[in-house]
């Protein structure tokens, strides 16, 4: 036993490793080559890769750009001004509308279609005029105390190859198919929502942790939005887009039921590009009508993209006006082939808004989004 612990004594060590510097043993991020600590350059390729979330104006990327003398002038006048005023009546706004729902749907029993489920959209009589006319009323009031005090509409016929003659046999046919079950429009900003509660009143897509909020969760309540949790398992994803379904086929059949409102993107961008569609609300195979909402700006851009809500919120308030362009399409009625395809049909009403439009047709969806917001907390760590 001692000559074999002679022998083992004996046996040299391996050299010791010294590290590597061209190696680079920093976890990657989402298994893709973006790291916290990127350089200015590494930026600017960041820039390129996720160009539907990079912010062009003013502030610079999540608002924490290098601003001009003037302007820092501009916005600390703002912020001691104007901006007071405007959060006062912002939630003098809601508290009133709140109280308008809290009164309407006193002694009413919410309708409920699963756990978690659950709405006032589908009262009857007075109390949905009441609740309608009055939230289309201060939506307007709230988009103009946030400075869209104008908001340029327009009616655009999308140019087609069909001929005079099938447009002619056809003209009969929308009528007959019934109105449109679901909206579904690009998906800029939080402020795309108060513009649609302001002109047709729909009910959204929210997540469930909304019906719990105060003040607004009656309020969404009232609105009939269907809540999901994005972190659900799959079954309960099924679920929601069942709901989603009926209630868009409930639209399209009933004109005394709200109508559906999608942001088939499932998330923001800076306003210039487009994202793939999900498929959830063409699965009714129900006819939609399309909306292109654009942002036009000189100091700060009101796309939320790369930016933190609080940042965005009180950027927008410091800018005394806004401007907001919406575009609406006709409503589009699938053929029998898109019926049957579900991605045909959302990718065809795709591409129709892109082109009308004047978007870009990006590739990238919320997962990328969510890497490039982690990339940008590195790189600006001490914004």
């Amino acid at each position: 036993m001692e000559s074999e612990l002679n022998n083992l004594h004996q046996i040299p060590l391996p050299p010791k490793q010294l590290p590597d510097p061209t190696r680079d043993d920093r976890p990657l991020l989402n298994s893709l080559s973006i790291s916290t600590t990127t350089s200015a350059a590494s930026a600017d390729e960041l820039d390129k890769k996720f160009a539907a979330f990079v912010r062009r104006d003013a502030y610079g990327t999540m608002g924490c750009g290098e601003l001009p003398t003037k302007e820092k002038v501009l916005l600390g006048l703002a912020l001691v001004t104007l901006v007071p005023v405007r959060v006062v009546l912002a939630m003098t706004v809601l508290l009133f509308y709140y109280v308008i729902c809290r009164v309407c749907t006193m002694l009413s029993v919410p309708n409920r279609e699963e756990e978690m489920q659950e709405d006032y959209a589908h009262i009857v009589g007075w109390r949905r005029i009441v609740i309608v006319q009055c939230g289309r009323a201060l939506a307007r009031v709230m988009l103009f105390i946030l400075g869209f005090y104008w908001i340029s509409e327009s009616y655009r016929i999308p140019n087609t190859n069909q001929k005079s003659t099938t447009q002619k046999e056809d003209k009969h046919e929308p009528e007959e198919m019934g109105r449109p079950g679901v909206i579904i429009s690009n998906h800029v900003s939080y402020l795309d929502i108060f513009y649609h509660m302001s002109t047709s009143f729909p009910s959204f897509v929210a997540k469930r942790s909304v019906a719990k909020l105060p003040f607004i969760g009656l309020i969404s309540k009232c609105l009939g939005c269907v809540y999901v949790q994005r972190e659900s398992k799959s079954s309960d994803f099924k679920g929601v887009s069942a709901i989603v379904t009926e209630r868009i086929r409930e639209a399209h059949q009933n004109k005394s039921a709200p109508i559906m409102m999608l942001f088939p993107e499932g998330t923001t961008t800076n306003g210039e590009y487009i994202l793939p569609f999900k498929t959830g609300g063409f699965l009714a195979s129900a006819p939609v009508l399309p909306i292109i909402l654009s942002f036009h700006y000189q100091r700060f851009s009101p796309a939320w993209d790369s930016i933190s809500g609080a940042r965005h919120a009180v950027f927008l308030l410091c800018q005394f006006v806004n401007y907001m362009e919406v575009t609406k399409l006709p409503a589009y009625y699938p053929s029998q082939q898109e019926k049957d395809d579900p991605k045909l049909y959302a990718n065809n009403v795709r591409r129709l808004i892109a082109s009308e439009g004047n978007l870009i047709v990006s590739d990238v969806g919320l997962a990328e989004k969510r890497i490039y917001h982690s990339a940008l907390n590195g790189l600006f760590s001490q914004c």
